[in-house]
């Protein structure tokens, strides 16, 4: 499965994300990861407790050293979408396992690597019953797992017209992206539209 990032994504993409499509801005610095949408932040997500995230972290460094983001892109893997940990809870249980002694890192190529020590793996291996990442899957709703999917394709594609489009080109995505918008307010507003089960009214 492929993680998709808006990392850069072009400033006037931005405004159209998080106001709702108003005006175009000349190009610019961009802005950071995912401009507003996070892994996590996703009808239907995964609500993982800090035991998930501490168990999920001890168990894939059982297989080996990882730094933080392949943590973060293996649980998403493995849980074929459902469970996208956000990096604002990864890295501080990362850090609080360290300071256990459960973890320890080092340096490699850039990356700060973690990996088990004694302890850490003692535990680890205690745990029982199915994986964190298969108890997320298991009990993800289908439907929303692939309209997530495709937001973060609708995005990646975003990025590319972002960094590689002209400004008429900009603004021909807006536009497409405006519409899209409408249709999908439209589409709860249909008296015909039938209600998901756990809908509120």
């Amino acid at each position: 499965m492929t993680a998709y990032t808006m990392e850069g994504c072009h400033p006037g993409l931005k405004v159209f994300f998080m106001r709702g499509g108003r005006g175009y801005r000349r190009r610019g610095a961009g802005f950071g990861p995912w401009g507003g949408f996070a892994p996590g932040h996703f009808g239907g997500r995964h609500k993982a407790g800090r035991g998930d995230i501490r168990a999920a972290i001890l168990a894939l460094l059982a297989e080996g050293p990882m730094h933080g983001y392949q943590i973060i892109r293996e649980i998403g893997e493995r849980s074929e979408g459902a469970w996208r940990p956000s990096p604002g809870s990864v890295y501080p249980t990362l850090q609080q396992l360290t300071d256990e002694e459960l973890l320890r890192s080092s340096e490699h190529d850039g990356k700060r690597v973690y990996e088990l020590t004694d302890e850490g793996r003692a535990q680890a291996e205690r745990r029982e019953g199915a994986l964190p990442w298969e108890e997320a899957a298991e009990g993800a709703d289908d439907d929303l797992v692939s309209l997530r999917e495709l937001v973060f394709q609708v995005m990646a594609a975003t990025h590319q017209v972002a960094h590689a489009g002209t400004k008429a080109q900009l603004e021909a995505a807006q536009g497409i992206l405006r519409s899209a918008r409408k249709s999908l307010y439209q589409l709860l507003a249909d008296d015909d539209a039938e209600p998901r089960g756990d809908a509120t009214p």
